[in-house]
């Protein structure tokens, strides 16, 4: 079983929810000034309604593109006849290097998680059982670790009612009020093991995890190379909007509170983030195959060089905000960051759609393409 699409082709479909999925964590960087919000968190309904579309949302949607990329890859791996196992070690080994060189400059980076839950996804590339995936796609989407937490502090487990280590910030004031080799030193360790205590016990790599199976399948069944009817769209986008209410309201309703009990939340606002993640990407393809292309289709050039604006966004603006550059997250609004994060990206994209008309691949797409094959003797520049 195969993505359904020719060898060759790439999936302009894809390339756009990657290119939303951008966007949306680009905004939340934005409105969080990279991570500084959170040295002085305040309400603001500017932040609040970006969190409610995008916070855990985007990250999962990226998540869900490289699943299904990773299936189309092995297709396009077996049709040349090359044995794939090896070769997407290499790749996301090379990723992974990207990401921790990203991850010095801002510890937020999702790169180096994405690309260490990948080389985890390499042996089911030959598992054929839907069964079995879909039940460990379930179990990864339950939380499991969150689930053994609150049943083992419920029992009065001193480790399970202990504060999550994320919960200690120690690198804020480098960040606030540190140079730029403080910001190094932060991010080379304490910020490192800050960011994976986050992604490990909030749950979030069994949810990337889950993701990377569900995009697998997708790739498998063709479903994105297929047409389906409105009623097919209406259907799931009314089930994933009754879920994404139901399990919000409930995250929404359920106090916190020390011990296992502050695991709770965590638990229920991670499936509100699963639904409302799913409930995205349907109503994304229900535009795109409904007529919409029009509207979100120039996300499609953004989305392939997803890496490229990726690890640019931070470059420019980590300086913007940190404390050994312009220092902005002391003087920045909420509303102002999100119009700088609008203009922003639309200039992005207007870079994007001038690059490919122009080059094959972006920047460091090329880079990280001819590293993977070793081998520098790969086009570029577009032939007129």
């Amino acid at each position: 079983m195969t993505t359904g699409v020719p060898a060759g082709t790439r999936v302009d479909f894809i390339d756009a929810l990657r290119g939303f999925a951008l966007l949306g964590l680009f905004l939340v960087h934005m409105c969080e000034l990279f991570e500084l919000w959170w040295a002085n968190p305040y309400p603001n309904a500017t932040h609040e309604a970006v969190f409610l579309v995008f916070a855990g949302k985007s990250y999962a949607l990226l998540a869900l593109c490289f699943g299904f990329s990773f299936q189309a890859m092995g297709d396009s791996a077996l049709r040349r006849g090359d044995r794939f196992a090896p070769l997407f070690a290499r790749r996301v080994l090379i990723l992974l290097g990207i990401g921790w060189l990203h991850g010095l400059i801002y510890r937020g980076d999702i790169i180096i998680v994405l690309a260490s839950m990948g080389l985890l996804l390499i042996p089911f590339f030959t598992v054929r059982s839907r069964a079995l995936l879909l039940g460990l796609t379930a179990l990864c989407f339950a939380g499991p670790l969150l689930l053994v937490r609150i049943a083992a502090g419920m029992q009065g487990a001193d480790w399970a009612n202990a504060p999550p280590l994320f919960a200690n910030d120690p690198s804020m004031q480098a960040y606030l009020h540190g140079s730029f080799m403080d910001t190094l030193r932060a991010n080379l360790w304490p910020a490192f093991v800050q960011k994976w205590s986050f992604f490990i016990e909030y749950g979030r790599v069994f949810h990337i995890f889950g993701l990377f199976l569900v995009g697998l399948m997708l790739g498998r069944s063709g479903w994105f190379a297929r047409e389906h009817s409105p009623k097919v769209h209406a259907v799931l986008v009314t089930g994933f909007l009754i879920l994404s209410i139901a399990t919000s309201h409930l995250a929404g309703s359920v106090a916190g509170g020390e011990g296992y009990r502050q695991y709770v939340p965590m638990l229920l606002s991670g499936w509100a983030a699963l639904a409302i993640t799913g409930l995205s990407a349907v109503v994304f393809h229900a535009l795109w195959q409904l007529g919409g292309r029009g509207l979100i289709g120039w996300l499609a050039e953004p989305g392939r060089m997803t890496l490229t604006l990726y690890i640019g966004q931070s470059l420019v603006f980590v300086p913007f905000f940190y404390g050994y550059g312009a220092h902005a997250w002391s003087w920045l609004s909420q509303e102002a960051a999100l119009a700088i994060g609008l203009a922003a990206f639309a200039v992005q994209a207007l870079f994007a759609h001038w690059y490919f008309k122009r080059f094959h691949y972006g920047p460091l797409e090329w880079l990280w393409r001819a590293a993977t094959r070793g081998t520098r003797d790969i086009p570029m520049r577009k032939t007129v």
